[in-house]
């Protein structure tokens, strides 16, 4: 059982193992995306905040999903889509389930890190984000329609930026 997020490995677009303690003292907005869903504008407002923070230690991990039917694209379309359309730099790893039994180790972690009180909070949509401390702990996730840019996120952000590891 994992212990934190830095227990994980996952693929990159290109099926490159990354090890997810190669972050370890960064804030990490882990985020599931989607090419063809009503909340893909987000994109742009994550690169926004991306940009805004990265300098400070923050850093977006985004995994593509079709759980929700909306990502029909694969590999190398995937990144040229997010780069072509909203300038996106921050690191797109390899698609996957987000939800479900079939969802990636990771996800089952942060449904199992994330609750509403007594019940687990899986992806309810594509663009659910979950907001990881320096120490790599998950404090808070933050519903598909809350927009990257938020006051509300971008002040959770900011005080785990002001955390040291």
């Amino acid at each position: 059982m994992a212990k934190s997020i830095y227990d994980f490995e996952v693929k990159d677009l290109a099926g490159k193992s990354v090890k997810l303690s190669d972050y370890k003292g960064k804030v990490l907005l882990i985020v599931n995306i989607a090419s063809k869903c009503g909340n893909t504008p987000q994109l742009g407002g994550l690169e926004t905040i991306y940009e805004k923070y990265r300098g400070q230690g923050f850093e977006i991990l985004a995994f593509p999903s079709n759980d929700f039917m909306q990502e029909p694209k694969e590999g190398a379309n995937i990144e040229q889509f997010c780069t072509k359309n909203y300038g996106v730099q921050f690191k797109v790893f390899e698609k996957g389930h987000v939800r479900g039994k079939s969802a990636t180790d990771l996800y089952k972690y942060l449904t199992d890190q994330s609750s509403f009180g007594f019940m687990k909070a899986p992806p309810i949509w594509n663009f659910q984000k979950y907001l990881v401390d320096r120490k790599g702990k998950v404090v808070d996730f933050f519903n598909p329609w809350k927009a990257p840019d938020s006051a509300k996120i971008t002040e959770s952000i900011e005080n785990c930026l002001k955390e040291v590891a």
